[in-house]
């Protein structure tokens, strides 16, 4: 149980006195960056499916 102790107590101050946490403008632009990034691989995804959906649907039409 002391060891448990120990490792919470040691996590703690790393966190406060070790760990480098970002400014709120650092936060907020790797944010927009992640959302931007993630709307236009969503996008892609999306007409790639389109695509493939217009396709499969021609050769199956075909038959």
């Amino acid at each position: 149980m002391e060891g448990v102790k120990l490792y919470v107590l040691e996590s703690y101050n790393e966190l406060l006195n070790k760990v480098t946490w970002p400014t709120w403008p650092a936060l907020i632009n790797t944010s927009v960056v992640v959302v931007v990034g993630s709307i236009i691989l969503t996008l892609i995804i999306f007409f790639f499916d389109l695509i493939s959906r217009g396709m499969t649907s021609f050769f199956y039409n075909l038959m």
